[in-house]
């Protein structure tokens, strides 16, 4: 293997770069300073998260300079030539739940080349929990292996999903949501993918989906989902409704996909 794609070797910078987010997250939790919107008037962006991401970036500056980064608060940055690895960040994933104190926000941190995502670590600052994957190793919660849901009932599932800032996209998910209830177990909404995706792969949920998601969403939690032993598909955009993503089970994958995708 390339030593620029030594994946223990991307996988601790990871891991140091989120460890630096979540300092910063907790200096500043409870202290909602310099609150903006972005894409709607309920999607939020504090200080903290850009200071997070702040955080990150000094991080890949000083261990990994030259790479691509692709942020969701400072945007891409270009590699530098015969660099094949791209960072792919999101410093704070469920602002809005940060900003209200509700304990369910966490940082990803993906790094990837042109094949996919290389290493993953999504953390959970509250909790102390880390999930971290790499594309040739197992998917490890803390240190310990983890492996998602091996269910093959519909009717017993317990679905993790999310919805869009925007009202008419919401709409439309509402309908999808209609239809899945009276199927599965129950439905969950928390409000961060990439914990969501994470809590997936350690079998706190069964499925996963939803749709108008980032790269920097997604791109830490679907490597450990997929590391976990599920299935992740990428759900193409249809009318009214924008790309998003899917995880289940390997033995539901294709009946999870005809209900919420038919």
């Amino acid at each position: 293997m390339n030593a620029a794609h030594d994946e223990q070797e991307l996988l601790a910078v990871a891991r140091a770069a989120a460890q630096a987010s979540a300092d910063e997250l907790l200096r500043r939790y409870g202290d909602p300073r310099g609150v903006r919107t972005k894409s709607s008037a309920t999607d939020p962006v504090s200080d903290a998260d850009v200071a997070a991401e702040d955080a990150i970036r000094a991080v890949l500056a000083r261990d990994r300079p030259g790479d691509a980064i692709l942020g969701e608060e400072g945007g891409a940055t270009a590699a530098a030539a015969g660099r094949g690895v791209r960072w792919v960040v999101d410093p704070l994933d469920g602002t809005a739940n940060y900003l209200y104190e509700i304990p369910q926000w966490c940082v990803s941190v993906a790094a990837e080349d042109e094949d996919g995502a290389l290493v993953g670590v999504v953390l959970d600052p509250l909790r102390g929990e880390e999930f971290v994957a790499t594309r040739s190793g197992a998917a490890l919660r803390d240190g310990a292996p983890i492996t998602g849901s091996t269910s093959d009932e519909l009717a017993t599932i317990m679905v993790a999903t999310g919805f869009s800032y925007q009202a008419e996209e919401r709409a439309r998910q509402a309908e999808v949501l209609a239809r899945l209830l009276p199927v599965v177990r129950d439905v969950r909404r928390f409000g961060a993918a990439a914990l969501d995706l994470a809590w997936l792969a350690c079998g706190r949920y069964d499925a996963y989906y939803e749709r108008n998601l980032k790269p920097w969403d997604v791109a830490a939690g679907s490597l450990i989902a997929r590391r976990a032993g599920l299935v992740v598909r990428g759900l193409p955009p249809r009318a009214g409704e924008p790309a998003g993503v899917l995880a289940a089970p390997p033995a539901l994958v294709d009946r999870f996909e005809q209900l919420v995708a038919p």
